[in-house]
């Protein structure tokens, strides 16, 4: 049982690796099994379609955001909320394949696709909590309706970052992105809204990130 739990491990690590260098529409199985030196039998003995290990990786991505989203409402500081926001463009980019082909992965699995809906329905009441959370510990001054299009915005910008990405000149379209630099951009969203007592540390992220 160890041995066919490593072996799940290791289709879904290879996959994952796969997909997010290549794009989700070129990666067979078979070419999964040629990464990882086994047969294509023995992969479909794990997985009998490449569906299956997209729903698994899909998943597990929908469970780093949910332990994300559970704690939104709690933060009550900046550094915090850059913080969360790290975590969460780090999970993006652990699983970039997910936002940034999700055209083609809503095409070719549809109940994927309607999980991704309920996914962003899902982030969007964590960033209206989370904005609430501010105004009410004074992080941000700003009036209920203007907090609730922050939260638009912040889940806007989470979504399509990878998208923005692979249209920037010069940029490496599949490569690596910088999930601190995305963070930060995000929070200059509430900038014109951050308390003079909060204001220290947003000043302190743009001298890091922009010299």
């Amino acid at each position: 049982m160890a041995s066919s739990n490593t072996t799940r491990d290791r289709i879904l690590q290879a996959s994952l690796a796969l997909f997010n260098a290549q794009g989700l529409a070129a990666v067979s199985t078979h070419k999964i099994a040629a990464e990882l030196g086994i047969s294509p039998g023995n992969l479909h003995y794990h997985f009998k379609a490449k569906q299956l290990i997209v729903e698994w990786l899909f998943r597990r991505f929908e469970q780093r955001l949910e332990v994300l989203d559970g704690s939104a409402g709690s933060i009550t500081a900046i550094d915090d909320l850059w913080l969360a926001l790290h975590l969460r463009f780090e999970a993006i980019d652990q699983y970039r394949f997910i936002y940034r082909d999700m055209a083609f992965l809503a095409g070719e699995y549809p109940a994927l696709g309607q999980r991704a809906q309920a996914l962003t329905a899902q982030n969007l009441l964590a960033a209206q909590a989370l904005c609430e959370g501010l105004v009410a510990s004074g992080v941000i001054e700003t009036s209920a309706e203007q907090a609730r299009i922050l939260a638009l915005q912040m889940v806007f910008t989470t979504t399509c970052w990878l998208s923005f990405e692979r249209l920037v000149p010069g940029r490496d379209a599949l490569a690596q992105a910088d999930p601190g630099l995305a963070a930060f951009y995000t929070l200059t969203l509430i900038s014109p809204y951050v308390s003079s007592e909060s204001r220290a540390y947003l000043d302190y992220l743009r001298g890091k990130y922009l010299g």
